[in-house]
């Protein structure tokens, strides 16, 4: 997959694509089906497919003071799309000569002139242009008189439930992971590299692995069952995860820390891309080391539990299928 990040001076080749437009914040379930449309859309013109996201998020862009929200990185997202077999992925500038675009402005500059789109789908509830003036009406409108195709896709999740990555912020808000996973069609990841901490947890038995949360979305601070994929290889490895300041050692820095069952060896400065898969607690201030690491040791019984659960569930999905 190629990555242009500019509307202009596109070569040729990625010219006339098919594409999906959107935010595509953790490509959830709902965002796949926009993509499923903008494929379809290319196989039937012979076209390479394509995705148009903007960067920053209008949002950071209009209110830069704003808490992170992040749902997947982008270098995340950029893996997640070509493995949907995404051709090109075009990331458009959001700035302020974007944000001043009226929506026809923006369909004949960026989409026409820039892109030389010859398809575009989008979500049902898709808005653009200055001041949110566009809508999947106008777009039709302006497909026609411009020549490119456009699909709406609704997004419609289960039991009445929407897809969309505001859910899934707020599933992970309310310490509901495996609510986040079924929207997203996967549990919820973030990924980072290992730094240095205090390494109080080797003085306790438990030696963590420690990463900044950085620009995502703040997860409801507690412990919680999950896994972690070191490097970006392998299986993903069990382990017990913690959220938050660590308020027993006078913490302040948000991050997250977790501890690999089972696992011996060095993760200072690799990545590790963590799943929190399971909520257990709610982050508290103990009296003291003693009475954390008593408490750590029911976390891991605990989380241990669910894992082994989960892969035995697993297993019977396979068995059955």
């Amino acid at each position: 997959m190629q990555i242009f990040d500019q509307y202009t001076d596109i070569p040729q080749a990625a010219r006339g694509t098919a594409i999906a437009m959107g935010n595509f914040d953790g490509v959830h379930r709902g965002h796949q089906l926009v993509i499923k449309s903008a494929a379809q859309a290319a196989q039937k013109l012979g076209v390479p497919l394509g995705v148009a996201v903007f960067k920053p998020h209008p949002k950071q862009f209009f209110q830069p003071g704003s808490a992170p929200e992040q749902v997947q990185s982008d270098a995340a997202r950029a893996r997640t799309l070509e493995a949907l077999g995404v051709d090109y992925l075009f990331v458009l500038p959001f700035d302020r000569t974007m944000s001043l675009m009226d929506d026809e402005t923006f369909v004949r500059d960026v989409l026409v002139k820039g892109l030389g789109i010859s398809h575009v789908s989008v979500g049902a509830d898709f808005h653009y242009g200055r001041d949110r003036v566009g809508d999947t009406a106008s777009l039709q409108r302006y497909g026609k008189a411009y020549g490119f195709g456009v699909d709406i896709v609704g997004l419609d999740g289960e039991a009445e439930e929407k897809f969309s990555s505001s859910a899934i912020r707020a599933a992970l808000k309310a310490g509901e992971p495996e609510k986040a996973a079924k929207i997203l069609g996967r549990p919820w990841t973030m990924e980072g590299l290992v730094e240095r901490g205090e390494q109080r947890g080797r003085t306790i038995g438990v030696p963590t692995a420690n990463l900044s949360l950085n620009d995502y979305v703040r997860p409801r601070f507690g412990v919680y069952a999950g896994r972690a994929r070191i490097d970006g290889r392998g299986a993903a490895l069990p382990g017990v995860i913690n959220v938050g300041v660590r308020p027993t050692v006078d913490g302040a820095e948000e991050r997250l820390e977790i501890y690999l069952f089972d696992f011996a060896g060095d993760l200072y400065g690799r990545m590790l891309e963590v799943s929190l898969e399971h909520f257990i607690r709610d982050e508290k201030k103990f009296s003291g080391l003693e009475a954390l690491k008593a408490q750590i040791a029911k976390d891991i019984e605990t989380a241990r539990t669910f894992l082994e659960r989960d892969q035995e569930v697993n297993r019977e999905v396979d068995r059955a299928g």
